[in-house]
């Protein structure tokens, strides 16, 4: 008789690192196994098309986007596994108590989200993720002005780094964004 048992894996990083690309990669994996496995993404997420999460290098997965963190609850299917959810420092402080209750259900909840903001400080909910997860991985973009190990977010106004009062939410891409390492993060404060 096989024991269901729930678990909270988590994928984090700098943006461009493939937390996306790993949490398709583990959710097609999951399907591969015959389980049910239904994807979450926040409605804020609208760099790519609405109904799939989508990785930088373009590999998607179709996924429900949602405007809280209730909604994933109210919007699961019956029989589900394997909850994806992608980008998830974007949901409200509630996804802590939804993720935790679908773990307690039996469900394998697979998880990505910035670690940090663009100022290299933790984002909303993920130090709280992080701690109660089983399984954590960070990872580990290329500093775009090095070429080194890149574990932070560069943010970039008019190709200069945005200072420390900026908004902490402002969805984009390579566009707004560089991954940089600990020496090339710059966030100017006066």
């Amino acid at each position: 008789m096989k024991h269901d048992v729930g678990s909270v894996e988590v994928i984090c990083g700098s943006m461009f690192c493939g937390k996306t690309e790993e949490l398709i990669r583990r959710l097609r994996r999951a399907r591969i196994a015959k389980q049910h496995v239904q994807v979450f993404k926040p409605v804020i997420d609208d760099r790519f098309e609405h109904n799939k999460v989508t990785s930088h290098s373009g590999v998607d997965l179709d996924a429900l986007p949602v405007s809280g963190s209730q909604e994933i609850l109210d919007s699961l299917d019956p029989g589900v596994t394997v909850v994806g959810i992608d980008e998830v420092q974007f949901f409200d402080d509630g996804i802590v108590d939804i993720v935790e209750t679908l773990a307690e259900q039996g469900i394998r909840v697979v998880i990505t989200g910035l670690d940090m903001d663009f100022r290299g400080e933790p984002f909303g909910c993920m130090p709280q993720l992080m701690a109660k997860a089983e399984r954590v991985d960070k990872l580990q973009a290329i500093c775009m002005v090095c070429g080194g190990a890149a574990s932070r977010t560069q943010r970039l106004v008019n190709g200069n780094p945005a200072h420390y009062n900026e908004p902490i939410v402002v969805v984009g891409a390579q566009e707004l964004y560089e991954a940089r390492c600990r020496d090339h993060h710059i966030v100017p404060r006066d």
